[in-house]
């Protein structure tokens, strides 16, 4: 094959791969508008209890959980959450963020957005978007830039830190706080329910002179 013949085999693969890529991008621009992204989740929620929370508004499709390897802690999960289509996500956002996410009877601070492209771990190539690295040492053009950002991601992860570490606490706080009230609603469900077992009822009824309805 003459070199010509074989530079235009290699343009036609060229432009097919390009439109190959195309689509993919399309696709996935597709799913990303009817996907939200889900946070503040309990390390308890499951993909199944998302699906039941959203299925008067919208039938999930897939759940992928977001991992964060990098922090120490045990934090609040984060989700992306993808349905059939862009009015259903509409729909849970809505619902997210205007009623609270129960979870065990008791409600979580759940937050609920528009998923964006860079969420996605599994993204494909932008067409038409080439990325080029190179390492930076000592004495090379934009050393000294580079070394101040870096210092300034430490103290930005630093800062974050401090407020997963508020965070926890504040949430730590809220799950006594919620188990407290449980208990104590517990315990009055126990008391009514006592005294309707034991005639309690009738008689305070008798006594502060109130009509039970099945008098």
């Amino acid at each position: 094959m003459a070199a010509s013949d074989e530079m235009a085999q290699k343009d036609e693969d060229d432009m097919k791969d390009e439109k190959q890529a195309e689509k993919e991008y399309a696709d996935f621009e597709a799913r990303v508008k009817r996907t939200i992204y889900i946070d503040h989740l309990s390390p308890l929620v499951t993909s199944q209890v998302i699906k039941a929370s959203l299925a008067q508004c919208a039938n999930v499709v897939n759940t992928e959980f977001i991992e964060n390897y990098t922090i120490e802690y045990e934090i609040p999960a984060a989700a992306l959450v993808e349905v059939d289509n862009v009015s259903q996500a509409q729909a849970a956002v809505d619902l997210m963020n205007n009623f609270p996410f129960m979870l065990g009877g008791m409600p979580r601070p759940v937050r609920a957005a528009f998923a964006k492209p860079e969420m996605f771990p599994d993204r494909p190539r932008k067409p038409g978007l080439k990325i080029e690295f190179s390492w930076v040492k000592q004495g090379d053009p934009g050393y000294d830039g580079m070394n101040k950002l870096k210092g300034l991601m430490r103290r930005q992860e630093a800062e974050n830190m401090a407020l997963i570490k508020n965070q926890l606490e504040e949430e730590k706080e809220l799950a006594a706080q919620q188990q407290e009230t449980l208990v104590a609603n517990s315990n009055k469900y126990d008391m009514l329910e006592n005294l309707v077992n034991n005639g309690e009822i009738t008689k305070l009824a008798q006594h502060y002179k109130v009509k039970l309805g099945d008098d």
